[in-house]
Parts: structure tokens; sequence; C-alpha cells
């Protein structure tokens, strides 16, 4: 069985009611995977905004493997620390990490992100030294339409996720950097500008199916959402 950890922030953990792009990614790959697989995850949480925590059980479907490794307000910095005794205990195979842009917006320069990419890949592989990992640059966002240095940091970040991905594969623990959703619109696929609707979760479920499919040969293009 493959085992699927998904890793990020906000518009990873999602909130209560959602359905997320983790929910989204499920449906693709029980459909078009063709063999067992799950997710994993030492956390099985939504964020509950009335209770500003993350205490939330309310998924949309009770049948979608709620695991992962996510968190609102967390970023590559929160994350680095983590990986590796979470893929050694959730016996993760795949990674599917969308972070940074918490990182930028409160914490850390680009430099210092990049940084932390590096240790979490280090990290993760302490945990499985065949990992495999697909990692998705900072998509577009309320917050970069109208800070100019904040999207330049953004921009400067992306640049120096892809150098990193470019460094850090390796045949045994390969690393995919995922095209950033080409539609994307923080109008249409959000519903604040940053976390995303469902056009906006199938969307980045695609950005990862895709990148797997096109690799690795891991199940099939992730079919187009018309909502």
């Amino acid at each position: 069985m493959l085992r699927f950890m998904p890793v990020g922030d906000s518009m990873t953990i999602g909130s209560a009611g959602e359905h997320t792009w983790r929910y989204r990614m499920w449906q693709h790959l029980r459909e078009n995977f063709g063999g067992p697989f799950t997710l994993v995850g030492p956390r099985e949480t939504l964020y509950d905004k009335a209770m500003d925590a993350p205490t939330s059980y309310e998924y949309a479907d009770p049948d979608f493997p709620r695991a992962h490794l996510a968190g609102w307000g967390e970023g590559w910095q929160h994350m680095a620390p983590l990986i590796g005794d979470a893929v050694r205990r959730c016996r993760a195979d795949v990674l599917l990490v969308s972070l940074g842009l918490i990182d930028l917006g409160f914490y850390t320069d680009a430099e210092q992100t990049a940084d932390n990419v590096r240790s979490f890949v280090a990290g993760a592989r302490t945990g499985n030294p065949r990992i495999r990992m697909v990692l998705l640059p900072v998509i577009p966002n309320v917050r970069a339409e109208s800070d100019a240095p904040f999207a330049a940091q953004v921009a400067r970040f992306n640049e120096l996720l892809a150098k990193a991905v470019a460094d850090l594969d390796e045949p045994r623990s390969p690393v995919l950097f995922a095209s950033p959703p080409p539609s994307y619109d923080i109008t249409f696929d959000t519903y604040d500008g940053t976390h995303p609707n469902a056009s906006g979760e199938h969307k980045i479920a695609a950005a990862f199916a895709d990148a797997m499919h096109q690799a690795w040969g891991v199940g099939e293009v992730y079919e187009a959402y018309e909502g």
C-alpha cells in the first residue's frame, strides 16, 4: 500500500465542513491510482474558526481518511523539526507539501525559508531514506496582489524552491517541483483571497496529481473541474 502524507498550512488543514484539496486528491487517486493507497499523518482534525483551534472532525465526507500533517499558521520552519518522526511513525512513502506563504508572511525571508526547505527534506529522509516528495510553490494570494515587497519575496522563494528541488533530487529519494496551477485565480478559486474554494481545491490537487503522473507514472492526469 502506498502511503501519502499531505503536509501544509491553513490551505491544507482546511476548516470545519470543508472538503480540502486532500479530499479532492483522495477522490482522484481512488478513481485513477489502480492499487491500494491511503493518506497518513499524525493529525486528523480540521481547524474550527469558532474555537480558533484545530479541534473539528466535521468533515464533509465521513469516509475520507483524515490523516495529515498540517496546521493553521504553520510553515516550513514549524514542519521541519516534526517531519522525520512523522514520516517514521506513519510509514509515509510520498509527501505532498504545500508550504511557504505563512513563513514569508510572518517568520522568515525567502533565503531563510529555502534553508528550512532543505532542513525539511533532510529530516524527512531520516524517517524514510526512500521517501518521495512533491513540493508546491507558493500560489497566488491576496497579499501578493497588494504588497509589492511581499510579492517579490514570494517570487524569490519560488525560484529558490525550484533550485532546492534540483539540488536535492536523487534517485532513491526523488523530489518533484509541482507546477503552480496555471489558471489559479484568487477571485474565482478562493473564498477570501487565500484559502481555496472547491475550484481551488481541485486545482491544487491537480498540481500534485499531474506532477506525480508525469514524473513517476502514478495515477492519471487530473480531470478538469467544472463547477
